[in-house]
């Protein structure tokens, strides 16, 4: 008799276990087995579209291959989703930034604080800023003077305590607290020091943002490693926006700990103490050069390397020493710019040998653009005639007015800079005097500058003292320099427009042509137009019992409210007896807030999309006003009226008619029509409407001085 080992039993036990999964695993072991048998054979119908797109190294494609690829292309051509807002959400606006600088992020480059005293304020500081200030984005001035009275043009921050230490860890504070976002560097320097901005500029713009950069003109402190060194406050020196972002939380215990009689000392410890970051003078191959100007030194009679190639001189004890500084500097980059133009100018001659026009290509002055070349009659540059005394190209439109002003300083600048050109060439030989101007001509030519061509007669005065009289022509340019942005208010056509319509009662029966004339061109496109009627009452109109004459106004104001509905047409009775535009924009003006855009206009004007919109980008608050040139349209009783089409010519137009814009009669651009209409704000109006006041007052109050 046989028994079952221990093996045998062990199976059956599983078995006997599966049992009831044996189906399932079954069922999986052949699904998957199927499905790697359909991968096998889709896989074998064709060849691999991608072995197709990339070909065998070295070799050629296949060019049925190629015909597939395109066939199965078809399949993948994008499908455009049509846009769908769910009605059942709130629609949500998106709102974009005004300018795309905020939208990425970008930082302005370099910010410079200067550090100043109750002594030296409306001195060194003064000087600091009229000397760097047009240089910087930005330029601020710390003080620890309580309540310090700020000069003009300067933005003064003052802390309430002069101590040093104090002083430094507040400006660091604010620099972090207002600036920290957008700006890469800050320069820290003191009012006594002069600063050659565009240097300075420059080795912002080289170094790299993204580094802990502690940089100016090392010190060693007193007493310490060679390791532990300071950037002299007296220099300058520049501070990253990261290392600034890393002191801040550090400067409150170095306020507390660090006692020194000195910012710039107290700063460099802080720094040591808290980051373990000391003052370089030397960054990424540029090195910070400084210049310590002795005492009572001739800034013109410097002319050492050290001195010409500095980023910060100090001490400056005072404010003219500061400005004979600058001139200095000034003159030497201006030298070196002249020097750099003739290379250029050189180098520009050699080329235009090797170029298809040859010499005759070479435009004057060498180097700058060609003079402008009209495509029509329309574009041809006029020239402006002009004396030493008058010119004859008026603002007002006058055929002649004197010369005055601007403008006669520039005549006089350019006559002087021929008369020096022409001695410079012709010395020793010959040397000129000015006797008196021919004639002069000037234009601007947007591609090159101001041109000017002068007829002067000149006395030529030989080595041997023989004089004679030239009359000489000459030609200058005074070429565009650098661009550079004007600060201007922010405009968009998006502005609310507030139509103002002052009506007389007898201009009531006109008042319906004209609603219907704005429901056309306002109301049916939807502009983003309000309109105000002033119904303006004489003295005896409208009385009590009376009828009233503008009821059939606002039965048509009524009338468009029910055909357009959501629309608010308000009107307004005044009674005046000699209504004018001043005292009916004060009425108006007071109904409204300062920052409405009013469109004064009248019954005979017919308002446009076009109109509206030059309204808004040209009527600025609290810079301009805006009065439109109006096409006025001749009477149909003087105007002969079109012919319909195909039944002849038209008659002829009488003189001045403009036939472009269609009107029945003809018509003319009207300048002298200033009074059919007027854009401005209450900002713009209000300033203007005082001073008026004010003159009428003051005329009133002149006593008469007797008769002639």
């Amino acid at each position: 008799m046989r028994t079952a080992g221990p093996t045998t039993m062990r199976l059956s036990s599983l078995l006997a276990l599966l049992r009831p999964a044996l189906p399932l695993i079954l069922g999986l072991s052949l699904g998957c087995s199927l499905s790697l048998l359909r991968v096998s054979w889709i896989q074998g119908e064709g060849e691999d579209p991608c072995v197709e797109a990339v070909g065998e190294p070295g070799g050629l494609q296949n060019p049925d291959s190629r015909i597939g690829l395109d066939q199965s292309d078809e399949e993948f051509k994008p499908r455009i989703v049509p846009y769908y807002r769910d009605p059942n959400k709130p629609y949500k606006k998106v709102l974009r930034t005004r300018y795309i600088q905020t939208e990425l992020g970008s930082r302005e480059r370099l910010l410079v604080a200067v550090l100043t005293s109750r002594a030296t304020l409306s001195t060194l500081a003064v000087a600091v800023n009229r000397t760097v200030a047009h240089h910087f984005p930005r330029l601020l001035y710390f003080t620890g003077q309580r309540g310090a009275r700020a000069p003009a043009g300067m933005q003064v921050v003052s802390h309430g305590d002069e101590r040093p230490a104090w002083l430094m860890s507040e400006t660091l504070r604010h620099l972090h607290t207002h600036f920290g976002a957008d700006y890469d560097w800050f320069f820290i320097m003191q009012d006594d020091t002069y600063v050659q901005a565009p240097r300075l500029a420059a080795l912002a713009g080289h170094l790299s943002i993204n580094q802990d950069l502690y940089l100016g003109r090392a010190e060693e402190f007193i007493g310490a490693g060679e390791q532990a060194r300071y950037c002299h406050g007296g220099f300058g020196y520049l501070l990253s926006r990261s290392l600034l972002l890393r002191l801040r939380p550090h400067l409150d215990g170095c306020r507390g700990d660090i006692l020194s009689a000195r910012p710039d000392e107290w700063l460099g410890r802080c720094l040591i103490d808290s980051l373990g970051i000391g003052c370089v003078s030397q960054h990424q191959g540029q090195q910070y050069r400084s210049f310590e100007l002795a005492k009572n030194r001739d800034p013109e009679k410097e002319g050492s390397s050290a001195f010409l190639s500095a980023f910060a001189v100090h001490p400056v004890s005072e404010g003219t020493l500061m400005y004979r500084l600058h001139k200095r500097f000034s003159t030497l980059e201006l030298e070196q710019t002249y020097s750099e133009i003739e290379q250029l100018q050189a180098q520009i001659r050699n080329l235009t040998v090797l170029t298809p026009e040859g010499e005759a290509g070479l435009s004057w002055p060498v180097g700058l653009p060609a003079p402008f070349t009209p495509r029509s009659r329309f574009e041809v540059l006029g020239w402006d005639y002009f004396t030493e005394q008058h010119t004859f190209s008026c603002a007002d439109g006058a055929p002649k007015c004197p010369l005055q002003g601007a403008s006669r300083a520039d005549v006089g600048d350019a006559v002087e800079t021929a008369l020096e050109q022409l001695n410079r060439r012709y010395q020793p030989r010959l040397r000129f005097q000015k006797q008196r101007l021919l004639n002069g001509y000037r234009r601007f030519d947007p591609a090159r500058g101001m041109e000017y061509t002068l007829d002067l007669l000149l006395e030529a005065v030989t080595q041997r003292g023989h004089r004679r009289a030239l009359a000489r022509r000459v030609s200058l340019l005074r070429p565009l320099s650098r661009v550079e942005i004007l600060p201007m208010p922010y405009v968009t056509e998006a502005t609310r427009v507030q139509l103002v319509l002052p009506l007389l009662v007898a201009e009531a029966a006109l008042a319906p042509a004209f609603l219907e004339a704005f429901a056309a061109s306002v109301l049916e496109p939807r502009e983003h137009v309000l309109l105000t009627l002033l119904l303006v009452y004489g003295p005896q109109d409208g009385g009590r019992g009376a009828l009233d004459p503008f009821l059939g106004v606002k039965a048509a104001v009524a009338e468009l409210e029910r055909r357009y509905p959501g629309t608010r047409l308000a009107w307004l009775a005044v009674r005046a007896e000699a209504p004018s535009q001043v005292r009916l924009m004060d009425v108006v003006s007071k109904k409204h807030p300062v920052d409405t855009l009013f469109f004064l206009t009248t019954v005979w004007t017919r308002p446009g999309p076009e109109v509206l919109n030059r309204c808004r980008m040209n009527a600025i608050s609290g810079w301009q006003a805006f009065f439109p040139v109006h096409f006025q349209e001749f009477h149909p009783a003087l105007a002969p009226q079109r012919s319909p089409p195909g039944a002849g010519p038209d008659p002829p137009s009488p003189p001045g008619a403009d036939p472009a814009r269609g009107a029945p009669g003809g018509g003319r651009f009207d300048r002298q029509a200033s009074a059919e209409g007027a854009s401005t704000m209450p900002t713009t109006w209000l300033p203007a409407h005082g001073w008026l006041l004010n003159w009428q007052a003051r005329k009133r109050r002149k006593p008469w001085r007797g008769w002639r």
